[in-house]
């Protein structure tokens, strides 16, 4: 009890009431002043009865407020919260996951800087003439039929096949397509290189007006586009009709909440389908192990450990394609991690637990089965990023059993991210969070179209004129239709992933925290195998290239030809395949990526081969017999066929 003076009467009185913002009833009062408490009697009037502030739909502020941290003021604030929390995730739906102030602030840097930048403007204005004149000349050479044989005043892009057909190099087909060629070369011109924008506002602009251009394409219209012109000629307009009526069904799939994929390509049917067992389950992974095919078998296993954000049968496609079935094929005993596709319940899994639940759960299974002490790791996209951090958090522990660790286009620094970083600044982590946390995941509709807008030529608008002008379906693929089968993000592995590795790039940095403390990628010391891809959009090769300067430990680095897909899953006799490699030893110096990829020559073939053979040196240990399926005694009996049954939970 704290002695107070209170004012009563003009005069000061002294009492042993508590210090309180709230007047105190006439039994509350202490029985040691009965003066003070007979006065008190008088003065306040009898209490009048209120409803429990517990029956309240909301809590409410009194006059004097809500004092202190209580129930009342933490509900309030939750009820404040979910309140935005339900605003912000509406509007995500809405704006497809995008968040339209991260473009609003860009535009805005961008404008302000170029307002300001006459010197800039006016070379913005000089290229635009220039590009005009070059434009007006080859137009008149043309009309008078000179010329017409020689180089047009742009050439597309080696990847971009919109105008490659004969037919654009007539008029007025020729004109149309340079006139944009050098549109889109002038945008990319006007958004760079302006003084004072943020890097990150200058690459956003650029991409989102990259976006918008591609809308206006000549190709994407009838009356702008010959070959469209030809086909519906031919046909009659037979293929338009085709095209509406491949418009209308799809819309009623998109409707109905039916799958894309092409159901030529089950997996478990067509796809994923080399022999083997679920030989472990818990509520986040199955662990795959297939049966041998060869009389012995390489001593250490290999552990798959794909990315969360795709089924794992990337790399068990048909048996021709599949690397899993190549791997088993030479001799190798081969596991692999196929994750739960989340739903609600999964909510607060975070990336410890994919870390914990998943590749260390993997790795106990591996060594108890097989007996060895050892296991080679291999990380695909996310997925090595995963197995990095469980590597190092078993180096700072004493853990000892990765013998190699395999990362295939997998990032460890995310300070150059591609453009996919244009989609983790904070304001749009925010969203994404916000969305989220009404159903507990990410659902993957969001995910897939952001991966379409970052090959939205090929992906969206080559797309919908083949499918709907030109009437032709899209041949079914099983790469096209694993793309099409896509996963869920839970809410908290999502938000900190996001966080902790593109917004903040802690692992690189020596932040990232894993099983109660610190990690470092230097402590890894096993030998690594990095293979990067040289048309790869969501992990560009020189980001991966880090990988050789980051590790302390011995890295072989190859940069393979094709995309993030295309050239990681390319078998060996591919016609276009190619690759470079270098190993990296410690105390060496560092070459510059460029300047190491311009002094190497391509080899021609797969890197599937070279990697395999890298393995056994590696280890120098003979063959023996194949480990069984599953081990029982140690508690991991099989439990189904492969592909098990998480695969089919869409």
């Amino acid at each position: 009890m704290t002695t107070t003076l209170r004012k009563t009467r003009g005069r000061r009185v002294k009492s042993d009431a508590p210090a309180s913002d709230e007047i105190l009833s006439a039994d509350e009062m202490p029985a040691a002043k009965p003066a003070v408490r007979a006065r008190a009697k008088v003065a306040k009037p009898a209490p009048v009865a209120e409803a429990p502030r517990a029956q309240l739909p909301v809590p409410f502020v009194t006059n004097a407020g809500i004092v202190g941290d209580t129930p009342e003021k933490r509900a309030a604030e939750e009820s404040f919260r979910q309140l935005d929390h339900y605003v912000h995730a509406l509007m995500g739906k809405a704006e497809g996951g995008l968040s339209p102030l991260a473009l609003s602030l860009a535009w805005a840097d961008w404008a302000a800087h170029l307002a300001i930048s006459p010197g800039k403007q006016a070379e913005l204005a000089w290229k635009s003439a220039r590009k005009a004149q070059r434009l007006a000349a080859e137009v008149m050479c043309q009309v008078g039929g000179v010329g017409t044989e020689a180089a047009p005043c742009i050439e597309p892009l080696k990847q971009d096949r919109r105008f490659a057909g004969p037919e654009w190099s007539k008029l007025p087909f020729s004109y149309w397509s340079q006139s944009f060629l050098l549109a889109q070369q002038w945008w990319a011109k006007a958004t760079t290189d302006v003084p004072g924008v943020e890097k990150k506002h200058e690459k956003l602009v650029e991409f989102y007006g990259r976006q918008m251009l591609d809308m206006f394409s000549p190709s994407n219209f009838l009356a702008t586009n010959p070959q469209l012109i030809s086909r519906t000629i031919e046909e009659g307009g037979r293929n338009l009709v085709r095209g509406a009526q491949y418009f209308a069904e799809d819309l009623l799939k998109k409707a109905t909440g039916q799958e894309e994929m092409a159901d030529v390509f089950v997996p478990g049917r067509e796809v994923a389908v080399t022999p083997g067992k679920v030989v472990f389950r818990n509520r986040l992974i199955e662990l795959l192990q297939y049966s041998p095919t060869t009389e012995v078998t390489h001593p250490v296993p290999l552990l798959i450990v794909p990315a969360w954000i795709m089924k794992y049968y990337i790399l068990d496609l048909t048996k021709q394609e599949s690397l899993i079935n190549w791997l088993v094929g030479q001799g190798f005993t081969v596991f692999c991690i196929s994750w739960k596709n989340p739903d609600e319940e999964d909510r607060d899994l975070g990336f410890d637990d994919y870390r914990t639940l998943g590749v260390m759960a993997a790795i106990d299974a591996v060594t108890a089965i097989t007996g060895s002490e050892k296991v080679h790791g291999l990380g695909y996209c996310l997925g090595g990023t995963l197995f990095s951090v469980t590597a190092a958090t078993m180096a700072r522990d004493g853990d000892e059993r990765l013998a190699t660790l395999t990362m295939l286009a997998a990032q460890v620094d995310f300070t150059e991210a591609g453009e996919l970083s244009l989609f983790t600044s904070e304001d749009q982590l925010a969203l994404l969070e916000d969305m989220m946390w009404e159903e507990g995941y990410l659902d993957k509709e969001a995910m897939a179209g952001t991966f379409s807008m970052l090959k939205s030529q090929d992906l969206v608008w080559s797309h919908m004129v083949r499918e709907y002008m030109m009437g032709e379906r899209e041949t079914a693929s099983s790469l096209g239709a694993w793309s099409k089968d896509a996963t869920r993000m839970p809410y908290k592995m999502h938000s900190e992933y996001l966080r902790k590795l593109f917004l903040n790039n802690d692992l690189a940095d020596g932040r990232m925290e894993s099983g109660g403390g610190h990690i470092f990628l230097q402590d890894i010391k096993a030998p690594i195998f990095a293979v990067a891809t040289e048309h790869d959009h969501i992990a560009p090769w020189n980001s991966v290239f880090k990988l050789t300067y980051l590790m302390h430990g011995s890295v072989t680095f190859a940069l393979v030809s094709g995309g993030h897909n295309t050239g990681i899953v390319a078998p060996p006799g591919s016609p276009r395949a190619k690759y470079r490699m270098m190993t990296h030893e410690p105390g060496r110096a560092h070459p510059g990526p460029k300047e190491w990829a311009a002094s190497v020559p391509k080899v021609p073939g797969s890197w599937w081969q070279p990697w395999a053979d890298w393995l056994r040196e590696t280890q120098g240990l003979e063959d023996g017999a194949p480990p069984p399926m599953g081990n029982e005694e140690a508690g991991y009996a099989p439990l189904a066929d492969a592909p098990g049954s998480y695969v089919l939970v869409r």
